[in-house]
C-alpha cells in the first residue's frame, strides 16, 4: 500500500427534512449566496424548503449554473457576490451546481480572472461552502473536485476547491429525477469506482472490498432504482453510493485510472453530452484498450 494523508471535513447531513436544519449549520452572520441550476428545485418543492429555512437571514440568490458549469456563467455570480460581500455558500442542486458554487467560493477571494484558477488546478482559499443535494452523481458534495467549462473556447478542465462544510442528503428528492438522470448518476457512480478499482491486483484487500461494496450495491439496486416506484431505501444506498464513491475513502493508498473521465470531459466539451452518459460510451473502450495492463483486476 502506498503512503497516503486522508482527510475529508465534509459533514454529511442524512435523511428526510434535513433541509430544515440550516438555520443551525449556517452561523447567524453570515452573508449567503444560494446558487442554482435550472427550476427543477421550484417543481420538487426543494426551493419552498430553503427560503423557509432562511427566513430571517441575510441571502441572495443566483440562478442558471448550468447542467456543465461555465466559468462565463460563474464570472456573473463572482461579481455579484463581491458586490454583497457574500462570506458564505450554499450550493442547492447537483453536482454542477456544486462545482461551479467551489469555483464562486474560490473567486470571491481572488483579484484575477476565476479560469486562471481553473488552469492552476488548484484553489488557494475559498470562502466556506455548504451544499443542499438534489441530484446524485458526481460525489461533488463530499470531495474538493470540480470540473468547469468555458464555452468561448470548448475547453473543460477539472480542479480542486474546498470541501463544502456539510452536505444535506435527503433521498425524498431524487423521485422526481427523470429516469435517463438517475441513468447516468448510476453509470456515473460505478465508473467512479472503477477508476479507482480496476488498476492492478494486490494493492490492498480493504480498498477492494470496500470499492466492491459500491459496485454490487448499485449493480443491486439500478433496475429498482429506474422503476416506475422506487421506494425509499433504495434511493437512500443509490444517494449514499454515490457519494462513497468519490469522497477519497477508496482509493487511500492505492493507485487510481482516470483515463475514462478525461476522455469523457472532452466528449462534454465539444458535444454538451451528460457527463455520465460520456463515461458510459466510453469505459468499455478504456478496458479494451488497456485489458493487458488491466489484466489481474479484469479477471
Amino acid at each position: 500500500m502506498n503512503n497516503f494523508i486522508y482527510h475529508n471535513p465534509t459533514e454529511l447531513v442524512f435523511g428526510k427534512g434535513q433541509i430544515a436544519r440550516l438555520p443551525k449549520l449556517i452561523p447567524a452572520d453570515k452573508r449567503i449566496m444560494v446558487t442554482f441550476g435550472g427550476g427543477s428545485v421550484k417543481r420538487n418543492g426543494v426551493y419552498d424548503q430553503v427560503v423557509r429555512a432562511l427566513e430571517g437571514r441575510d441571502f441572495i440568490e443566483f440562478w442558471g449554473i448550468e447542467a456543465n458549469p461555465s466559468v462565463e456563467t460563474l464570472r456573473k455570480a463572482i461579481a455579484l457576490g463581491k458586490e454583497r460581500k457574500v462570506d458564505f455558500l450554499l450550493a442547492v442542486g447537483g453536482g454542477s451546481v456544486i462545482d461551479g458554487t467551489k469555483l464562486i467560493a474560490a473567486g470571491l477571494l481572488y483579484d484575477g480572472d476565476a479560469w486562471e484558477i481553473v488552469l492552476r488546478g488548484r484553489a488557494e482559499k475559498s470562502v466556506p461552502l455548504a451544499t443542499a443535494l438534489t441530484i446524485s452523481a458526481t460525489g461533488s458534495e463530499m470531495n474538493s473536485g470540480a470540473v468547469i467549462s468555458r464555452y468561448e473556447t470548448k475547453e473543460k478542465y477539472p480542479f480542486s476547491g474546498d470541501y463544502p462544510l456539510f452536505s444535506i442528503l435527503d433521498p425524498g428528492v431524487l423521485y422526481s429525477l427523470p429516469k435517463r438522470q438517475i441513468a447516468c448518476g448510476l453509470a456515473d457512480t460505478f465508473v467512479h469506482v472503477l477508476e479507482q478499482y480496476l488498476t492492478a491486483p494486490g494493492q490492498s484487500r480493504l480498498m477492494d472490498r470496500w470499492a466492491e461494496g459500491i459496485l454490487h450495491t448499485v449493480s443491486e439496486i439500478a433496475p429498482e432504482a429506474l422503476s416506475d416506484n422506487p421506494d425509499y431505501d433504495v434511493m437512500s444506498e443509490y444517494m449514499l453510493s454515490a457519494t462513497l464513491a468519490l469522497n477519497d475513502m477508496i482509493r487511500m493508498g492505492v493507485r487510481e485510472d482516470w483515463a475514462t473521465h478525461m476522455i469523457g470531459h472532452e466528449i462534454t466539451a465539444l458535444h454538451g453530452l451528460t457527463h455520465g452518459a460520456t463515461l458510459a460510451i466510453v469505459i468499455n473502450g478504456t478496458l479494451r484498450v488497456l485489458r493487458e495492463q488491466k489484466r489481474g483486476k479484469l479477471l
